[in-house]
């Protein structure tokens, strides 16, 4: 229980009550004479919850006993095909009070009518969502049919971050908001390409690692919208120009050598000072790569970390953008999106909970991190380290259209194949054995396949299931007894 966490901590609570007056909280004397309310609360780690959320909330709400519901044992235990599924289950058997889901999930809950609609609350409270990053409001609205059920206190988002110093030295012209993939690979291959593995710059790359032609072209689909499997027809469509205009658009820029692709995959072991100066971007020998909050971190530890630092410009710009809809990306995500289990017994309380993890106080001691992205509440996180945060918030998320319902229609056994089969068939385009659209082709007829396969195993795996589960019901009608009937899992 939260209380039994708190009391012997007598450091934490004096810092604790130092924090909610430099918030401006004051904590209501008349809420300690109150009954004792309980809240479960589903998270993915006790220890995190209290240091993010769980002893902030209870300074404010002291006559509320948190219990931390882990979904920790969902991956550790047997191996599970479907996370979704999983940690569906896991709300069913636990009845956790506050929920903490994916977008996915989201939406099938909202679609099932198992969230809590909090419009009429945050109505009969008067609770102020005006300052909350609106493009979340709206993208949360719109996946709950108009009506709001959950609230995310940050986010992330990418942008591209660049190196003013390395285009001054090569008068290349500084990256601007709204680039697009085909941008920024154009302005990568004005870098020269010469030295050897251990000095020489790249004009793009990945913050963590290598980028190889099949995930660059990946990444540039992406952000165009691009799907591989059509979820109402079952058809996979890879022969296309588009496709085709994305791996080409990769295979050059790798093959420019303008892109950080190393042989040996990068950084694979070692100590902290070797990873720092792996990481190109970080250490002055990278011009462009896209990166998100937590980069601005990395960026700040690494100066503090190594004893040869050289510091340089950064600079930030809005992108990558669809070039059909540069005022949108797909790139922004909601990591720690809490809702309320429809039917709590604690409704109030979870209401409470999440009207402070998203409200100005709560924002305002945050503001002060980087730990878990930027805020949702917006006029707090305005700069990290002397770098303004405005870029992270200037383009609105773009929804994709394929829904929970949608995209449950592919088998999730049929991933795995495919990727094996784009693998394979990117890896002779890299060798030069096929051409881009003998490779497409072959994806696509295989991938149909695979796909063909996937779906009919699993309708045979459902009939057979329904198909004992109805025997299992008459047999426990005729014999008169009570058993339980497992409901099939797909």
């Amino acid at each position: 229980m939260l209380k039994g966490k708190l009391l012997p901590k007598l450091v934490l609570a004096a810092m604790s009550a130092m924090l909610v007056m430099a918030a401006g909280c004051t904590p209501n004397p008349q809420k300690e004479t109150q009954t004792q309310r309980s809240l479960k609360v589903m998270f993915y780690d006790e220890s995190y919850f209290f240091q993010q959320y769980g002893d902030l909330f209870a300074m404010q709400y002291p006559d509320v006993d948190v219990e931390v519901i882990s979904t920790q044992s969902i991956y550790s235990g047997d191996e599970v095909t479907d996370y979704n599924k999983a940690i569906r289950d896991f709300i069913k058997k636990e009845q956790p009070d506050v929920v903490m889901l994916g977008m996915e999930n989201y939406e099938k809950m909202v679609s099932d009518g198992e969230l809590m609609e909090l419009d009429a609350m945050i109505e009969r409270d008067k609770y102020n969502t005006e300052t909350i990053y609106p493009a979340l409001i709206e993208m949360l609205k719109e996946k709950g049919g108009g009506k709001l059920y959950g609230l995310s206190p940050t986010f992330s988002a990418d942008a591209v971050f660049y190196n003013v110093d390395l285009f001054n030295k090569y008068g290349v012209e500084l990256p601007h908001d709204g680039m697009t993939w085909a941008d920024i690979l154009e302005l990568a291959r004005r870098f020269p390409t010469d030295g050897d593995d251990k000095t020489r710059i790249y004009g793009f790359g990945e913050r963590y690692g290598g980028m190889s032609f099949s995930s660059l072209a990946q990444r540039i689909a992406s952000a165009e919208g691009l799907s591989a499997v059509n979820p109402d027809t079952l058809k996979v469509t890879l022969n296309t120009d588009s496709w085709k205009k994305a791996y080409k658009t990769a295979l050059d820029a790798v093959e420019s050598k303008a892109v950080y692709n190393p042989e040996d995959g990068g950084f694979m072991g070692g100590t902290m000072e070797e990873y720092y100066k792996s990481q190109l971007f970080l250490v002055g020998r990278m011009a462009m790569t896209i990166g998100d909050p937590y980069t601005l971190q990395s960026l700040k530890d690494v100066k503090n970390s190594l004893k040869d630092y050289k510091p340089f410009e950064l600079g930030m710009v809005s992108g990558p953008v669809d070039p059909t809809d540069p005022e949108t990306t797909r790139s922004i995500y909601f990591s720690d999106l809490f809702g309320i289990r429809a039917g709590s017994p604690n409704a109030d309380a979870a209401w409470d909970f999440l009207k402070f993890i998203n409200g100005e106080d709560f924002a305002r001691i945050k503001s002060r991190t980087m730990n878990n992205g930027i805020l949702s509440r917006m006029g707090f996180n305005k700069d990290y380290d002397g770098h303004s945060l405005e870029v992270f918030y200037k383009l609105k998320p773009k929804l994709s259209n394929d829904s929970y319902e949608r995209m449950e229609k592919i088998p999730m056994e049929f991933y795995q194949e495919y990727q094996q089969i784009l693998d394979r068939e990117m890896a002779l385009v890299e060798k030069k054995s096929k051409s881009i659209d003998e490779a497409l082709q072959a994806v696509e007829q295989e991938g149909q396949a695979a796909l063909d396969k996937a779906v009919k195993d699993k309708e045979a795996k459902k009939g057979s299931e329904d198909s004992a589960d109805g025997s299992g019901s008459e047999s426990s009608s005729s014999a008169g007894s009570s058993v339980i009937i497992v409901e099939p899992s797909n």
